[in-house]
């Protein structure tokens, strides 16, 4: 099936800051996407300022019908609905919490899209425990898709940053291997050799100074935090709340080495006093990771960019609801 020489066309849902868009791109595959629908306002500007204006709508996916999918003309379905009603935070409520109706209702099209013959979605670890996933998962059976899962994070493909994902990607014929357990492995020839956190960190400047970390998380969170120096091999996955609260929600970095870095922590930790030990710790330049930075570790290409006029908190938001891009690119090998 080809469209002017495009053999996917693609209708990316909950499409975000385009992470999707750049795994199919970084894929290789001749594609379009003929649709890009997110309800983030902030989200979608960022979409549009890298792929082009009026790129992604603001569109309620419950008012998407079988019709107006195939208007679009589309055989390809990316998707990340949101993964709140599968999370601690979001007390777990599955498929009663209200965010998870769009993703509801798109189980529920499935049986009359024949057109799509590709379905790729992405949610938080474990999603595959809910009963929204065994709705989708007879869903797909019952409209004639076979199915993969997938539990990977980037750093099985020696990416420096932890984020463990569910995927699941659905097609039309069946898959080479007819092993049902999840696959937790990447493709051998995904992976990439290794890096670490100095090869993503943007050069020392003074304009690095605004995400330096204040006295109080010095004295206070520190201890908590995990902490990253240039030869690091691994982060932890940052959130939606990175920069606003200590624990759990990513790592931070220290420009020295480790061994100089332990050396002063040291000294702080047996600092006498009050003083002398904040001085120490300044001495650590411990900060948080930029935008950017975070953008380079869910491997976002050199040429994605923020609008100038998005601020810090908006961008560590919509990365924190991002997917890594390297590994949602390997899937697209069973498209073939």
């Amino acid at each position: 099936m080809t469209l002017d020489g495009i053999e996917y066309r693609v209708l990316e849902l909950f499409s975000g800051i385009g992470g999707m868009h750049y795994a199919i791109k970084r894929s290789g595959k001749c594609y379009k996407v003929m649709a890009a629908i997110d309800i983030n306002p902030v989200a979608n500007t960022i979409y549009n300022h890298n792929f082009g204006a009026d790129q992604a709508m603001s569109r309620n996916i419950l008012s998407l019908t079988p019709e107006r999918i195939r208007k679009l003309d589309v055989n390809v379905i990316l998707m990340s609905p949101p993964c709140q009603p599968f999370t601690r935070n979001g007390n777990f409520k599955d498929v009663d919490d209200r965010r998870a109706d769009p993703f509801v209702h798109l189980c529920d099209l499935l049986g009359n899209i024949p057109t799509v013959q590709f379905i790729l979605l992405e949610n938080v670890k474990g999603f595959e425990r809910s009963q929204a996933c065994e709705l989708y998962k007879t869903k797909l059976s019952d409209a004639g898709f076979y199915f993969k899962e997938y539990i990977l994070s980037p750093h099985n493909f020696n990416v420096p940053n932890t984020r463990h994902r569910y995927y699941c990607v659905a097609k039309r014929t069946a898959f080479s291997s007819t092993d049902t357990q999840i696959v937790t492995e990447p493709s051998p020839r995904h992976i990439q050799p290794p890096i670490s956190i100095g090869d993503i960190v943007e050069p020392e400047s003074e304009n690095l100074n605004r995400y330096l970390l204040k006295d109080d998380l010095l004295r206070k969170r520190l201890a908590i935090m995990d902490i990253c120096t240039p030869d690091s091999t691994n982060s932890m996955c940052f959130t939606k709340a990175y920069t606003h609260y200590a624990e759990g929600t990513g790592s931070v970095y220290s420009p020295l080495g480790k061994t100089d870095f332990d050396a002063i922590y040291k000294q702080a930790e047996l600092a006498l006093d009050e003083n002398d030990r904040l001085g120490l710790l300044r001495r650590l330049k411990v900060r948080y990771f930029t935008p950017t930075e975070v953008a380079r570790l869910m491997s976002f290409p050199d040429d994605f960019q923020f609008p100038n006029e998005s601020t810090d908190k908006q961008r560590y938001r919509v990365l924190g609801n991002s997917i890594n891009v390297l590994v949602v690119s390997s899937l697209f090998d069973e498209m073939d």
